[in-house]
């Protein structure tokens, strides 16, 4: 059957596929489709058609799924961020089952003998320890906005998330769902200081502009919150001013506000990082795992979902079965929330990572917590190098490796052939870029116990806990 562009067409969605599009398969054709859920009849029109598939749009739900349910979000049709809201956390652990297995049989052409089911979240919503929202001179104005005869206001001020694959333009968030819920009371605040002082957001495309980014982290031990205003450099007496006063603010407010920082970022890059100006209050949050505590510094990376940590860690360990006599190399360390507690049960334990600032914080938690056989160094993962520059640390009896969503590099993949540890316990939050490097080692391994986790409700994201025994 000859499809065109615009075209529309009757379709009934049958499945889900990694990343949260619908699949429907009508005329031997394969559709894909944004904002469905399985058992959903829809109307859609064709937006682009590919080599082996076609893209489409939802036009109109005919009938709607039994598994579908109202998104509690008023910005679900244009954050993209929860993509599965409308569908119930039932079948959202189902599907993200599912997710891992079809990634490791068509991608990895790895059989598994039997996947558990995903282990669920304690929390579907409020979950997240850290948010990073962005201020913008391009306020995204949704549909029902455009389409009325109503004047706008607020268009070159907006601060939220941005819609998906688009870096200009940003929505005006007043409430997200999966951040704390006393998080919001601190983004509002933020916001109106910054509207009735006539602040300036930061325009990308001209690159004017003062405000840039607002990181709310949480730690959920201590019950408090840590704040970091990142700005362009101020030019005026008002912009230098605005920091005092969000602390003022903040000050009358029955918020538990650990930590207020102010940090610079005259670059061009949008990240959510910069230099640091003012502190008040703490340098550092920290957190518990499995009775370690943990310093995060402003910009370090750590779990994002406190509530699960606990399920997931020990999970991690318990899949390992660590004795007492192991010597352990955990890659992709961050600040050693796989590393600090193996190392309790292991001899000995060296975890590496790239970022140095992680690795700084992971040195001091270990001290934090008088632990004396864990080591930690700053190294390259990815350097062509790699095989030589971690050879001289001898081979594990267990290896971790929880990398960043692309996966292993191929000459990481090259050591671990090389060396071929007994038991491989590989964590990922991307089961695509998991099967691609199970593909690679399915000749010397054995894919033993599969386990998705969740710990991010409401999106399609999954992590996926995968032991390997060498054959």
């Amino acid at each position: 059957m000859k499809v065109m562009k615009k075209q529309n067409v009757e379709l009934e969605i049958t499945a889900l596929a990694y990343e949260g599009f619908g699949i429907a398969r009508k005329d031997g054709l394969v559709y894909f489709v944004k904002n469905v859920v399985p058992g959903d009849k829809i109307n859609a029109q064709i937006i682009k058609k590919r080599k082996s598939y076609i893209e489409a749009k939802v036009e109109q739900i005919l009938q709607p799924s039994t598994e579908r349910i109202n998104p509690r979000c008023e910005y679900f049709d244009d954050c993209g961020g929860c993509s599965l809201q409308s569908l119930n956390y039932e079948n959202q652990l189902y599907w993200k089952k599912n997710f891992v297995d079809e990634s490791l049989k068509r991608i990895g052409k790895v059989n598994v003998i039997s996947i558990e089911n995903t282990l669920a979240a304690p929390n579907e919503f409020h979950y997240r320890n850290k948010m990073e929202f962005s201020f913008s001179a391009n306020r995204w104005l949704n549909l029902k906005e455009i389409q009325s005869n109503d004047e706008i206001s607020q268009k070159n001020f907006a601060l939220g998330l941005h819609t998906p694959k688009n870096y200009v333009k940003v929505i005006d968030i007043n409430y997200c769902y999966i951040q704390q819920d006393k998080a919001n009371e601190i983004l509002n605040i933020v916001r109106k200081l910054a509207l009735d002082d006539l602040i300036n957001a930061y325009n990308s495309t001209t690159h004017t502009g003062f405000l840039k980014n607002l990181t709310i982290r949480y730690s959920l031990a201590n019950d408090e919150f840590m704040i970091i205003l990142i700005t362009d450099l101020p030019n005026s007496e008002k912009e230098n001013d605005f920091f005092n006063k969000i602390k003022n603010e903040l000050d009358k407010s029955a918020l538990n506000i650990a930590s207020l920082i102010w940090a610079i970022n005259n670059s061009y890059s949008p990240v959510a990082i910069g230099e640091i100006k003012e502190i008040v209050g703490k340098k550092n949050l920290s957190e518990q795992i499995l009775g370690i505590n943990y310093r995060i510094s402003p910009f370090s990376f750590f779990q994002t979902n406190s509530a699960q940590l606990n399920q997931f860690i020990k999970l991690i360990i318990d899949i390992a079965d660590i004795q007492k006599e192991d010597f352990v190399i955990d890659l992709y360390c961050g600040t050693g929330s796989i590393t600090l507690p193996a190392a309790k049960k292991c001899e000995k334990i060296i975890g590496f990572e790239l970022v140095e600032s992680s690795i700084s914080d992971a040195k001091e938690n270990a001290i934090l917590n008088n632990i004396e056989n864990a080591e930690f160094f700053a190294i390259d993962l990815h350097s062509k190098d790699i095989a030589t520059e971690l050879h001289k640390y001898g081979v594990p009896d267990i290896l971790f490796i929880d990398p960043p969503r692309a996966g292993m590099h191929k000459n990481l993949l090259g050591y671990i052939t090389n060396i071929l540890p007994s038991k491989v316990v590989y964590v990922s939050c991307n089961p695509t870029t998991q099967a691609r490097d199970l593909e690679t080692l399915k000749e010397y391994y054995e894919v033993v116990t599969c386990v998705p986790v969740d710990m991010f409700p409401q999106t399609y994201h999954v992590e996926s806990i995968i032991k390997l025994i060498k054959k």
